[in-house]
């Protein structure tokens, strides 16, 4: 059976369904706003509790750069341990809500997919288990923990590298390069099979462990259209990417001539508009990955063959070596009495 592009019905379903799109930047861009406005927060009340003094607010309005580091040195003495525990707590607590959120908007989205590609059958039910899904995004959290952890890691492996009887800046700097680099590769890749297993989670209904091996399989059995798959929609990432860098220099042109809230309104726009196009190309990615998997597939056209004639047995016209008898009567020697 010939199947469809799955590239080009990602494309299709970003257009076909606005809804799944708005769905998506809807639960993306609430925990978003949410995180930012948690995190501003924090930061105020971070700096609330920093005492400042006279002499300090002196040295701050100095304007010389020297007198103003050594202001804030004073001013930050002794509350790195506090920012550390406070960065901690919010740090968690922010994953634990990544991980309920993330859980509920993408079940909402795949079910989403599932009854686009099988509009057909209106009353399918696609049931699984939510608790996969809080397993799988956990998981994903804690690979970010751990590549944080590995980069800090890094910087002490190169610090060692790099002692003050013996400097060696530059192969410090290769080190943390190197090792920085590595571990972020192996967490870009496993995120991808994590965030890839959610969709057999939907589809199979199977739990953490069972939709990570479907996916892994998923993988290998479909490599050629996955590998098709994720380079179309690389490069129309890179596209978005080079537009929405261009497009800042514009309001960025215009500092000194209007207001700096105009101007940073505007690179907040553009900022936002290449989120938006970012996450629907996401969307569409996964709507491609789904195809492959459930995407109906085209039955080809019915050939009609032509049966070849029949094959007469050829007609003897040779005159035959049997004679008639005389004595046998024929038609016109028969008379009516």
């Amino acid at each position: 059976m010939k199947r469809r592009s799955p590239t080009l019905e990602g494309f299709k379903l970003i257009f076909r369904r606005p809804s799944l799109g708005m769905g998506e930047i809807s639960w993306r861009w609430s925990f978003g706003a949410g995180a930012t406005a948690l995190l501003c927060l924090s930061l105020l009340e971070y700096l609330d509790t920093l005492p400042v003094g006279n002499r300090d607010l002196f040295l701050l309005r100095s304007r010389q750069l020297a007198l103003i580091s050594r202001a804030l040195s004073h001013i930050l003495a002794g509350s790195g341990p506090r920012f550390i525990g406070a960065s901690i707590v919010l740090g968690l607590m922010l994953a634990l809500g990544w991980v309920v959120i993330a859980s509920l908007g993408r079940a909402a989205t795949l079910k989403g997919l599932l009854s686009y590609f099988w509009a057909e059958d209106a009353g399918k039910h696609f049931p699984f288990r939510m608790r996969a899904l809080f397993g799988l995004n956990f998981l994903r959290a804690g690979a970010v923990l751990a590549v944080l952890v590995g980069s800090v890691g890094a910087m002490v492996l190169a610090g060692m590298a790099s002692s003050e009887k013996n400097p060696s800046p530059g192969t410090a700097f290769l080190i943390f390069s190197i090792v920085t680099l590595t571990a972020w590769l192996v967490w870009s890749m496993m995120n991808w099979v994590l965030s890839l297993a959610s969709m057999f989670v939907v589809i199979n209904n199977t739990d953490t462990v069972g939709a990570i091996g479907d996916a892994v399989g998923f993988i290998r059995e479909h490599l050629g259209a996955v590998c098709a798959v994720s380079i179309w929609f690389g490069l129309g990432h890179v596209v978005a990417i080079s537009v929405a860098s261009s497009a800042v220099a514009f309001p960025l042109a215009f500092i000194g001539i209007l207001p700096g809230r105009v101007v940073f309104a505007g690179v907040l726009l553009i900022t936002l508009l290449y989120f938006a196009v970012a996450d629907l190309l996401y969307l569409g990615r996964l709507g491609s990955y789904v195809w492959i998997v459930e995407g109906p597939a085209i039955e080809p056209m019915p050939e009609i063959v032509t049966p070849p004639p029949a094959i007469l047995p050829p007609i003897n016209t040779r005159p035959s070596d049997e004679r008639v008898d005389p004595d046998d009567l024929i038609l016109s020697d028969l008379r009516v009495s």
